[in-house]
């Protein structure tokens, strides 16, 4: 994804900044999560995808079009925090992921050293979680060839060598300060009572930038793997 296409994307204004503003502040975080994706040690060795930018700059720019501007601003305070404090969070969000994948190494070498939450935002996170499963399973059925490219869904289907969508989603919304958070349960809830799919408008994004006219064009192109 180029400047020029993700500004195609980001074409808008809101209350708090202009389109060049949000663009500029799209691309600090995209390349702020490359930079602590890039001193993530991998058990196996450092993986492919760390070396693919263009790749990781795609689907992470087509996740963060979707967000507010205020929410935008709030994750990219967590992460000059996170610099400050020594963490990384990308590296956390991986680590949590083993909680399901590796649940005795996380136990062990990875749960004594991360922020833990309380119930109550356990509680709110995993509401959050179901109604994104809700939203990916209704992409997936229809637009079953792009869903077949997708991650496994559900937390019951993972492996020690695939991660799902919920699982990566627990990850992730860990890592958040309780303010960023708070605000990306209110941008859920939100969409939710629009009808909205945030799934589809993720996807849209990527596949637009990926040089299809539309969602409808790129699932019937789209070959199974």
């Amino acid at each position: 994804m180029t400047s020029d296409e993700t500004t195609n994307l980001t074409d808008k204004t809101d209350d708090n900044g202009s389109a060049d503003q949000r663009l500029d502040l799209l691309e600090k975080v995209v390349k702020h999560e490359w930079n602590q994706f890039q001193e993530t040690d991998n058990e196996g060795g450092r993986a492919a995808c760390q070396g693919n930018w263009p790749t990781f700059h795609q689907m992470r720019a087509s996740q963060f079009m979707t967000w507010p501007q205020e929410l935008l601003e709030s994750y990219a305070g967590d992460l000059d925090e996170a610099d400050r404090a020594g963490r990384n969070l990308v590296t956390e969000k991986y680590g949590r992921m083993m909680a399901s994948t590796w649940p005795d190494e996380y136990r062990k070498t990875i749960e004594p050293y991360i922020p833990d939450h309380s119930h109550e935002r356990l509680d709110q996170q995993e509401d959050v979680i179901a109604q994104q499963v809700l939203w990916a399973d209704d992409f997936r059925t229809r637009y079953p060839k792009i869903g077949s490219g997708m991650r496994v869904l559900r937390t019951s289907e993972d492996t020690h060598e695939s991660t799902s969508f919920e699982t990566y989603l627990r990850g992730e919304l860990g890592t958040y300060s309780d303010t960023t958070f708070d605000l990306y349960r209110s941008f859920i809830a939100g969409l939710a009572a629009e009808g909205r799919n945030l799934t589809e408008e993720t996807i849209r994004n990527t596949v637009l930038v990926g040089g299809f006219a539309s969602l409808d064009e790129a699932e019937t192109l789209q070959q199974r793997a």
